[in-house]
């Protein structure tokens, strides 16, 4: 349940049941931002979202064009989504809108210190998993560990800051700020978010991210319904995108300084050759989870985002979209995981991690050659202090009640993961 506290704010109590989620009973804070939507005249179209891109940085060259066919297959696919409502739109357009700005401004610094394309991006940790299969809670873990570079949220979504934007009075990076104030409208217009997948500012995010001002990833999936946008990613070789990601890495840490990374993306576990093409010395840690615990908390994260996106919640469509998605990525996983050998790679069951962090990060750790030292020890047991599982609530799930269909029915498909992997069953 979801009580509510004195300030008015939902307070978060050990279990969180969402019994509006097929049929939203919209608070009226919800109301007023549909209303406004509806207000909104949202051009999403080349032109208008290169020129707000050129307006913001004042910029003009993009580099090669071939991004154009990308950014052009999504808007042709959002604008023939007739659900979709003017608020998802707006949002969408602020998505693109801001990755072909982070575009220009990649290219202007690249431009400007060809120096940067000298970096090397040396044996970083890497962890792919499935989605909600820990691997946020797991990247988070190991970035404590100070002798690593991450990425946090607020980098993430915008790498190179904005030319002559100086930072704010009390010495906050206004790139920052922006990010932080993203997050509270989200907690204001979906709070139980929190409970789902935190996005606060210093969160460690996905180096996915950096794959959006090449219009790449699958990022695209989880803020849009494209199964368009989703053939053409099965279809087309994404190691050109992973390139654009590292020389993206590479102008942070031409920045900061010289040290190993540590980073995370799920979309990692459906490209695995490409993975290791790009990042050979790498050490991969793979979390493996029942994929039916996957598929009911994100179609039900999902679900839950759709009373301010959809015109109409969509529930089957919702469960049919990610069984497959996730099946896509086990299927890839199970063909592809010999690709990265033993001495470069750990296996994570989700039990195990869950029952004990620390030492399953220190597993990892010594398998990447970062045999934990006394001060790493103390980083790990600190964030895990300050980070307890459950912190902002767990979210009770009812698959047959909102997607008529049971546990059982579901986890007959991935039979063929249950005997290639080490996961467990442990939604009933």
């Amino acid at each position: 349940m979801v009580e509510p506290q004195t300030d008015g704010r939902p307070f978060m109590s050990q279990e969180i049941e969402i019994n509006d989620l097929i049929c939203p009973i919209l608070t009226d804070a919800h109301k007023a931002a549909l209303a406004y939507g509806e207000t909104l005249d949202i051009p999403l179209n080349e032109d208008a979202v290169l020129d707000h891109a050129r307006r913001r940085t004042g910029f003009t060259d993009f580099g090669p064009d071939d991004f154009r066919e990308r950014l052009n297959l999504l808007l042709d696919e959002w604008n023939a989504d007739s659900d979709m409502n003017n608020l998802q739109r707006a949002s969408l357009f602020g998505y693109v809108a801001r990755y072909a700005a982070n575009r220009l401004l990649i290219h202007d610094v690249l431009k400007r210190h060809p120096e940067i394309h000298e970096q090397s991006i040396e044996r970083p940790v890497i962890v792919a998993g499935l989605p909600r299969s820990g691997t946020t809670h797991l990247v988070n873990l190991l970035a404590a560990d100070t002798r690593l570079h991450s990425l946090p949220l607020w980098e993430s979504y915008e790498p190179v800051p904005l030319p002559g934007e100086p930072m704010l009075p009390d010495g906050t990076d206004p790139r920052y700020a922006r990010c932080a104030e993203a997050w509270e409208r989200m907690k204001t217009a979906t709070p139980l978010i929190a409970s789902m997948h935190p996005m606060k500012p210093d969160h460690i995010h996905e180096e996915l991210e950096l794959m959006g001002p090449d219009f790449a990833s699958y990022n695209f999936e989880w803020i849009s319904f494209v199964p368009g946008w989703r053939d053409h990613y099965y279809a087309t070789d994404q190691t050109p995108h992973y390139e654009y990601m590292k020389t993206a890495l590479k102008i942070l840490q031409w920045k900061r300084g010289k040290k190993r990374w540590v980073l995370k993306c799920p979309q990692h576990l459906e490209q695995l050759p490409v993975l290791k093409a790009v990042f050979p010395d790498a050490t991969l840690a793979i979390t493996h989870r029942d994929p039916v615990a996957v598929i009911q908390s994100a179609i039900t994260m999902n679900t839950y985002g759709q009373r301010l996106s959809r015109k109409r919640i969509t529930p089957q469509q919702t469960l049919d979209y990610w069984t497959d998605r996730i099946d896509h990525l086990l299927q890839a996983c199970v063909r592809d995981r010999h690709i990265w050998p033993a001495a470069q790679s750990v296996d994570v069951p989700f039990h195990e991690f869950m029952a004990d962090d620390i030492g399953m990060a220190e597993k990892i750790l010594n398998k990447a050659a970062l045999p934990p030292t006394e001060q790493t020890r103390a980083e790990l047991k600190t964030f895990m202090q300050d980070h307890p599982r459950g912190k902002e609530g767990r979210i009770k799930y009812n698959l047959a009640r909102d997607f008529g269909v049971t546990p059982e029915e579901l986890r007959k498909r991935f039979a063929y993961y249950f005997d290639a992997s080490p996961a467990k069953a442990e939604a009933r």
